[in-house]
């Protein structure tokens, strides 16, 4: 079934392979993907999609001498096969197992670890300029998708790239851009002619030649420019200081081969344009490469199942959410940093298409965009993940809290996220968010106060932010009402003796049930910042220990809040802060990682017992 595959363990069998045989190899590594995934689950659109790429690039470049640097990493499934990882796909996204993205402590092969967009262009020209100062003839290429070009980073790399002149390709993976040309034989013949080795000498005994008459010059390389711009959408990245070449089927082993083997010989900035379809090769990808972005495990023949009725997701209640408040208050704007399907946007852009903007991939844009949006009296709701919002921090301390503007901040992927790994797992915006003036934190237990929590925070006219986690809750339905909690407390949800809890967000149903066990006295604390410090400060009057439960790192979070309140008034009370490790935790089951950082309701009695008061 997988006679060529099956032969290849390193890219170096690979380049030992006639060129007549990729074609085969692209059928079997793509039917092999889909098997595979459909046994573990993962990102399927965006690796069927790039398999004669992947193929092409290691079968022309020396890997892993040369480096191939992914953007965002989603598509590297078919990079893994290749290089030594095929018999281990059966651990994808596993505790223990393969990461889902590039990640260089698990292969030589992978240059550069990832999981956000648009740094690959920054990270390859880096290995560009090592190799020159180092005098290597090492070859540094970066792979980057039409979406992560949307990232500002990304157009920042082009521009110091195309100044350096480093030995860099960059090779554009266009699969729904439009400044796609059609792709055919006069643009793949264009290709090959503007990256082969004729058309670059030319170019140089041209300049050479009108060296000595600057205004024929000038006037040869617009005439150039002009040309190239009829026929390809090239202009822009030659102005970056780039040699545009493209657009070419990325389909087409045969002219990815010939094109990437000549630009192996061009010195300077190269921008290959790649033209290529997600989902490719199965058809039930092809028809819906959204759903096929990350799937679970499915069956191959008759592809993902629907999804049966159950508890709605965190997302899914901010999705309702969000559209019954726009019903009420035509204020309300909402933005996305290209994540209107992820963050549960889809029914408000269907329902209000002209009070809904997506971004693109510009988490920096996004909140200095709600921030001018506040300034005249709109009322923006971002919905970003954790882990994204990082990439905003500034905009979010210089250009909203600074300036104190009514923008909600609906956080998803708060805490563990599981497969995804550490790259997505929300484990330190408790820390980063409540240190910032003016802003309020909030962290609701279940799925109504996620609803009432947004509300209130829609309803403040201050910065605010609520934090939920990726999935279900426990199966508390919303109200449908709009009803706000007041500001900065919490409440009491179990009354007990020596010992009190105070959990924060999710953390509350473990809390309530390790409380059963210890008959201790639990509170739902409900508001990271302001803390409600009335509810602490009774507590610690009345109980011989203080327990804090967060699903975020200890250092820096809501336990260090509680902390500084104790220290703040003079209270000595033990404290037991528990929380997630100061380490970058590994892909798994959340509720295994959870376990296994204590944070079940046994690991919550086993460590309190530990510190029981007599």
């Amino acid at each position: 079934m997988y006679s060529l595959l099956s032969t290849i363990n390193t890219p170096d069998t690979l380049r030992k392979m006639e060129r007549k045989q990729l074609p085969q190899l692209a059928v079997e590594l793509r039917r092999f993907l889909i098997e595979s995934v459909s046994k573990t689950g993962g990102h399927l659109s965006s690796n069927l999609g790039t398999v004669e790429l992947t193929i092409a690039l290691h079968y022309v470049f020396n890997t892993p001498h040369d480096r191939l640097v992914w953007d965002v990493g989603h598509q590297t499934y078919a990079h893994k096969i290749l290089t030594g990882r095929r018999d281990a796909m059966n651990t994808l996204r596993m505790a223990g197992g393969l990461s889902g993205f590039p990640k260089r402590s698990e292969s030589p092969y992978d240059a550069f670890g990832t999981g956000h967009s648009s740094t690959s262009i920054s990270a390859a020209l880096g290995m560009a300029v090592a190799a020159r100062m180092e005098g290597s003839d090492r070859r540094a290429i970066a792979i980057i998708g039409d979406g992560a070009m949307s990232g500002g980073m990304a157009f920042e790399a082009l521009n110091n790239a195309g100044a350096m002149n480093a030995n860099l390709l960059v090779v554009l993976n266009d699969n729904d851009m439009s400044i796609s040309q059609p792709v055919g034989a006069l643009n793949n013949y264009l290709a090959k002619l503007m990256s082969g080795g004729f058309y670059a000498a030319m170019r140089r005994g041209s300049e050479k030649v009108l060296k000595g008459i600057p205004p024929v010059l000038e006037f040869a390389k617009r005439t150039e420019e002009h040309l190239k711009g009829m026929v390809t959408p090239g202009t822009l990245f030659e102005e970056f200081g780039f040699n545009y070449i493209g657009p070419i089927d990325g389909h087409d082993l045969d002219v990815l081969v010939t094109t990437l083997d000549n630009i192996r010989q061009l010195e300077g900035p190269q921008f290959l344009h790649v033209v290529t379809q997600k989902g490719k090769g199965y058809a039930h990808a092809e028809q819906d490469s959204v759903l096929y972005h990350g799937v679970g495990k499915f069956d191959p023949l008759n592809g993902v199942a629907p999804k049966a009725g159950g508890k709605p997701s965190y997302t899914a209640v901010f999705g309702d959410w969000l559209c019954d408040m726009a019903e009420q208050d035509e204020r309300l704007v909402g933005i996305t940093p290209a994540m209107c399907e992820g963050s549960g946007m889809t029914g408000f852009a269907e329902k209000f298409p002209e009070r809904f903007f997506d971004v693109g991939i510009a988490e920096q844009h996004a909140l200095t965009f709600a921030a001018g949006l506040a300034c005249d009296g709109l009322k923006p709701v971002v919905a970003i993940y954790s882990t994204f919002l990082q990439r905003g921090y500034d905009q979010l301390i210089h250009d909203i809290a600074i300036q104190n503007l009514p923008v909600v901040l609906a956080i998803d992927r708060a805490g563990l996220v599981g497969a995804d790994g550490a790259t997505h797992s929300g484990n330190l915006d408790m820390s980063y968010l409540r240190c910032v003036p003016n802003l309020a934190v909030m962290a609701p237990s279940d799925e109504n106060e996620c609803r009432q929590m947004l509300t209130t925070a829609f309803r403040m006219d201050t910065p605010t932010a609520v934090r939920y986690p990726r999935g279900c809750g426990p199966g508390v339905a919303p109200e449908k009402e709009m009803r706000a909690l007041p500001v900065g407390k919490g409440e009491l949800r179990r009354s007990g003796e020596k010992v009190a809890i105070l959990a924060f967000g999710a953390m509350l149903a473990p809390a309530l049930e390790a409380a059963q066990q210890l008959d201790a006295t639990t509170a739902n604390m409900r508001f990271v910042k302001p803390l409600d410090e009335e509810l602490v400060l009774g507590l610690a009057r009345t109980h011989g220990l203080l327990v804090t439960v967060e699903e975020n790192t200890v250092q820096g979070g809501a336990g260090s809040a509680v902390a500084e309140c104790l220290q703040r008034h003079g209270l000595a009370v033990p404290l037991l802060q528990l929380g997630l490790p100061d380490i970058f935790l590994e892909q798994g089951d959340p509720a295994q990682m959870l376990a296994e950082c204590g944070l079940d309701a046994a690991g919550m009695v086993a460590s309190i017992r530990r510190r029981m008061p007599e």
